[in-house]
């Protein structure tokens, strides 16, 4: 099942800048977020999540949205995302210019109630407010299903929860969507079989699958969705960010493992891993903490390290014995 009908490319969305940098301690500085954006905006990458037009009380990390936006320089290959709560934030992002705006809900009632302070009849409501205010504009709407696989107040998310909100999203006029494993409970077997069934139904349709990797299965639950037909993912660098309103939630998937892991098992990605794993190097001096990435840590799984002396020395003893005798 897993590791069949594989897509030969793979589009790669970077999300640090917006679900990294907003729940970290310290406040990025705005001339350092812009210097990385405008980096990561020619490595390869499909789009890239900038920043979130949301009230600066609640996520202070991102009071310099207009900033940021106003100033980044980009690249007309990358699609360049915010994220908007509300029909000011979608003003907030329609006046930058922003080529896509994320919506997001939470399939899970109670998540939704802590994470948004509303019901999801409320967010539905709000987000068909925010498709007529965005309508003639060149701004794309992609909304995210949040806790699509599981909540940690209501447990394993049933498919058809999934489903039934795809229709609503679809009904009120947005374009694309992202099924998000906001908390980290979803497993390979169970990420694949939604996967499928949303291909399967919306075969048309543009589908991102957003994962993190709270309980270690992030890459797994990423090839399970590739598998299934899936050909987008998010991911952020160094693997940081995470949900501030799921308990026990840690980061995304790691951008540079991601990328390193799929091609090495052939897949095409068009990211340039050499300069990510250089930025992503440099992070732990620019948040002043580690990150959970792996691969800036080990190194590519291809690069060989020089023999300490002591050992070139017992090489070649070994050798002059081999002659002697």
């Amino acid at each position: 099942m897993f590791m069949q009908n594989l897509p030969t490319k793979v589009r790669i969305n970077e999300v640090a800048t917006r679900d990294g940098f907003q729940s970290e301690a310290l406040f990025i500085p705005t001339d350092k977020k812009i210097e990385i954006i405008d980096r990561l905006s020619l490595l390869g990458l499909n789009k890239i999540e900038v920043t979130s037009f949301v009230s600066p009380k609640a996520i202070p990390n991102l009071r310099d949205a207009e900033d940021v936006m106003n100033s980044i320089t980009r690249n007309p290959a990358v699609t360049y995302v915010t994220l908007v709560p509300n029909e000011k934030g979608a003003e907030r992002a329609l006046a930058t210019k922003a080529d896509e705006v994320n919506l997001v809900m939470s399939v899970s009632e109670s998540h939704n109630l802590s994470n948004m302070r509303m019901t999801c009849e409320q967010s539905l409501a709000q987000f068909q407010r925010i498709c007529e205010l965005m309508e003639g504009s060149n701004t794309k709407i992609n909304a995210s299903l949040a806790t699509s696989f599981g909540c940690p107040f209501e447990g394993i998310i049933a498919p058809e929860r999934v489903i039934e909100v795809i229709h609503q999203y679809l009904d009120i006029g947005i374009h694309s969507i992202s099924i998000a494993d906001t908390t980290g409970m979803a497993s390979p077997r169970q990420v694949y079989e939604l996967c499928s069934q949303v291909q399967d139904i919306f075969p048309s349709l543009d589908v991102t699958l957003h994962l993190h990797n709270t309980r270690g299965m992030g890459l797994a639950n990423a090839l399970a969705g590739l598998s299934a037909g899936i050909t987008q993912l998010d991911a952020s660098l160094g693997g940081i960010g995470g949900c501030p309103y799921a308990p026990g939630a840690t980061g995304n998937i790691c951008t540079e493992d991601l990328v390193h892991m799929l091609e090495s098992i052939g897949l095409e990605t068009g990211v340039n891993l050499t300069t990510l794993l250089e930025m992503a190097r440099e992070l732990p001096e620019i948040l002043e903490h580690d990150i959970s990435g792996q691969v800036a840590k080990a190194g590519l799984r291809t690069e060989t390290r020089p023999l300490s002396q002591s050992v070139i020395d017992l090489k070649a003893r070994i050798e002059s014995t081999k002659k002697t005798n």
